[in-house]
């Protein structure tokens, strides 16, 4: 197993859009697989969710960690780890960030899948819902890669 350089860290982040984020939630570490994207110009990762537990949880404590992965096979494999804080967006910066994670995240899977989703509900698993979406940033404090060849 090696350690990845930062540059190689965050090509995977660039390069995927479906990543594990860890937080607290009821005095217990809470692990799910979120759609992001990675947002060179804020060094950040862009999501969004309805209103319930997972926010909640990251209101209270915003620490998380985040995760990424490419396994081919035991022998052939990268992953990512960021350690950071959950950011609440509001108002017209949720708009705009919204609108970036949407776009970013089709040129991901364009580039990586050779497919064309045209709406964000082709990528994420957010349900239709009346309610207004909650964007998010986890800011990195910390990066790591580690790969095996």
């Amino acid at each position: 197993m090696e350690t990845m350089t930062s540059t190689d860290s965050t090509q995977i982040l660039a390069e995927n859009y479906i990543g594990r984020l860890g937080y607290f939630s009821r005095e217990r570490v809470e692990i799910i697989p979120i759609t992001y994207y990675f947002d060179p110009e804020h060094n950040s990762v862009l999501s969004y969710s309805g209103q319930g537990n997972k926010i909640e949880a990251m209101r209270k404590n915003p620490l998380v960690s985040f995760q990424v992965d490419e396994i081919t096979n035991l022998e052939k494999w990268k992953s990512v780890l960021i350690y950071g804080r959950f950011e609440e967006l509001t108002g017209i910066d949720a708009k705009h960030m919204l609108r970036i994670f949407s776009q970013g995240v089709k040129k991901v899977i364009k580039n990586k899948e050779h497919s064309y989703p045209d709406f964000i509900q082709n990528f994420s698993s957010k349900e239709e819902s009346s309610d207004t979406p909650i964007v998010f940033r986890i800011n990195i404090d910390e990066l790591a890669g580690r790969e095996r060849v």
